[in-house]
């Protein structure tokens, strides 16, 4: 999107671009350079950077000029966040004003100023080279300017203004320029917890060691719920505030940052305390853990170049370090120092940076309490990591910890090699071995094939085997159960398999009536198969559907059958509803001197071919006659007590 015009620059805009060029040396013009007496934070480099006015949010001073001329690399072209534009208004923007323009081709964007600003944040030109000119003259108010660049490759360029309440979504990537660490702005929390979301959302990502400030690079976080408090950190140079909740927070997404473990500590010298009681105590090197309580490593006093180095038992991906000071009671700590890195022990190579120049100095402690990280970025691949401290407080005593992760390890993709077909071996005069060739390459893969089809050969076969036992223990149940067909109460084996064959109930013939101890005969199809309970061989007790009573004492369980349901208590059937059922009555001819007492209904004296009878005797029920209280044949019975046995009463199936 385009601001600004694109239209050739008046009079004045040429003489201002002339004269800009005219304070960039020669030697400058072929690369980002700046000039003049107006410039403020200003960082260059060939993808991105950040310049602003002088004094910055500040106001500017009267009768300043600053030239910044930006260069992208070949075939590339620029982009222009504007952060702020705040000069006093005037005519055609006269008295304070900002061109941009393009030498080569002539094109300008401008002026601006308070009353003529641009109509869009991000400005896409299509040259790789930028003239950016500010002048100022006699003024009141304005805090200047605030410009930020990169390539066209970066197209989410965003500026060091912008926070994170500038977004809605939860998930948000950008491009950071290079030179926001030193922009006005505040941010609140740590790499830990996260970040308010009114925080400046570059400069959070320089302080949770994301990105370095020389460099700029893309950034990727999440926008979460907030917490109730942010607590305050160190870390890259900035610290953070202490602050309260927030609605949101900004969590950036940084990969390979674990603290790693440390093998084995060494230094070049440890100090041997003796204290004014005489009592010891020893800075030794495995005292610079940062997990470790109490006092922490110390370099013997007078020791000009002392170093603290960490084994971390293998080569790791090193991307950051954490230090501290010695401890609450002691008030030492090192606030500068340089890194260096090794694979072997025995060849060192000092971390230079991004710069690549120099070696880097970290910033270290301001006290002996706290916490203070710094990235590597880039990130370096070792085994040991030395510390070489550059200045300190009253002694160089300190604890340590580094952060990555394991190294990587990236297997080069093999180079495709097309199948050549071999050459055919003349014949020997060794007779050949028939058999089948295998090719090396795959015989893994046979090999493979063939252990799943044995595999699944013998699966099949282990279930078709159980099918088989299952259907085959089956059987053998079925013939166990002795020829007793359903209706037949279930006996003990040791009962049922003493007993003939019963016949197979059919249409034309009954059961005779059972008795009260015989079990084979006990047949009942007004009521549903029962469970038998088998307390003793002498006992009589027959099926039943209904509930016994509490009080009646069954603690045997009953026999299974196929009503239980597998897993839950036994259930009983309960009676039939008392509803007047009626059947016809069968009629048998009596053998002669047998009485048939029918019990009857109606109870006249004597014996009745025909009444209506109640269901047939259980097992277990007491008959006509016998001595027990609320038995229901006790009355209206047809004789004495044994000698009137019970007839054979057949009805019609319901």
């Amino acid at each position: 999107m385009r601001a600004g015009g694109g239209a050739a620059p008046g009079a004045l805009a040429l003489a201002l671009v002339r004269r800009c060029l005219l304070l960039v040396p020669l030697g400058l013009r072929s690369a980002s350079a700046q000039d003049g007496n107006g410039c403020g934070h200003t960082l260059l480099t060939p993808h991105s950077g950040t310049l602003s006015s002088k004094n910055y949010p500040g106001t500017y001073p009267n009768h300043t000029m600053c030239c910044w001329r930006l260069q992208a690399p070949l075939g590339t072209s620029l982009l222009l966040a504007f952060g702020d534009v705040d000069l006093e208004p005037s005519e055609h923007c006269a008295h304070s004003s900002l061109l941009l323009a393009d030498p080569q081709t002539g094109t300008a964007y401008g002026p601006y100023c308070r009353n003529s600003v641009p109509s869009a944040p991000l400005l896409v030109t299509n040259s790789s080279t930028v003239t950016v000119l500010f002048n100022s003259s006699s003024h009141r108010s304005g805090r200047g300017l605030l410009l930020s660049y990169a390539t066209s490759q970066h197209p989410d360029l965003v500026s060091c203004l912008v926070r994170g309440t500038h977004y809605t979504q939860e998930h948000v990537s950008v491009y950071c320029p290079a030179g926001c660490k030193d922009i006005h702005g505040d941010i609140w929390g740590n790499p830990s917890q996260g970040y308010r979301d009114t925080s400046v959302l570059c400069k959070a990502a320089v302080h949770a060691g994301v990105i370095a400030d020389e460099l700029g690079g893309q950034v990727t976080l999440s926008r979460e719920k907030g917490i109730t408090l942010y607590e305050s950190a160190v870390a890259n140079g900035l610290r953070s505030k202490r602050g309260s909740l927030s609605e949101k927070r900004l969590v950036f997404h940084k990969a390979c940052d674990n603290v790693l473990e440390v093998v084995a500590f060494n230094a070049s010298s440890w100090w041997h305390e003796v204290n004014a009681l005489g009592q010891d105590r020893a800075w030794v090197a495995e005292r610079a853990a940062l997990s470790t309580t109490g006092h922490s490593w110390a370099a013997e006093p007078g020791t000009e170049a002392a170093w603290l180095e960490l084994d971390l038992g293998t080569r790791r991906n090193v991307t950051g370090i954490i230090t501290k000071g010695s401890s609450e009671q002691h008030n030492y700590y090192v606030t500068s120092y340089h890194v260096s890195s090794s694979r072997d022990g025995k060849n060192w190579r000092p971390y230079r940076g991004s710069s690549g120049q120099e070696d880097k100095v970290f910033e270290g402690n301001a006290d002996s309490q706290g916490e203070v990280s710094n990235a590597f970025i880039p990130p370096m691949v070792a085994r040991y990591i030395r510390v070489t401290p550059q200045s300190w407080h009253q002694h160089v005593a300190m604890k340590v910890a580094v952060v990555g992760c394991q190294l990587a390890r990236v297997r080069a993709p093999r180079p495709y090699v097309p199948s050549v077909p071999r050459e055919v071996l003349e014949p020997t005069s060794h007779t050949p071995i028939p058999g089948i060739a295998l090719d090396p390459e795959k015989a893994g893969s046979m090999l493979l094939v063939m252990l799943l089809i044995g595999g699944f050969v013998l699966f099949c076969s282990c279930l078709l085997l159980l099918a088989f036992l299952c259907h085959k223990k089956r059987k053998s149940a079925v013939e166990l159960d002795c020829g007793i067909t359903k209706g037949y109460p279930k006996l003990e084996l040791t009962q049922v398999c003493s007993l003939q064959r019963l016949p197979a109930p059919s249409l034309g013939s009954f059961p005779m009536a059972p008795t009260p101890g015989d079990f084979s005969q006990t047949h009942s199809p007004e009521y549903a198969e029962p469970d038998l309970v088998q307390v003793s061989p002498s006992s009589q007790t027959g099926p039943s559907t209904f509930k016994p009573l509490l009080e009646e004492g069954y603690t045997l369980p009953l026999v299974l059958s196929h009503y239980d349901v597998p897993g839950k208590h036994h259930e009983y059937a309960e009676p039939l509803p008392p509803e007047p059922e009626y059947a016809m009555p069968f009629s048998e001819l009596e053998p002669a001197g047998m009485c048939r007492s029918t019990c009857g209904i109606t109870g006249a004296a004597g014996c009745s071919p025909v009444h209506y009878q109640t269901p047939a005797l259980r097992p277990g029920e007491l008959p006509a006659g016998a001595e027990q209280t609320g038995s229901p044949y006790s009355e209206g019975s047809c004789g004495q007590a044994g000698h009137c046995p019970l007839a054979h009463v057949y009805h019609e199936a319901l």
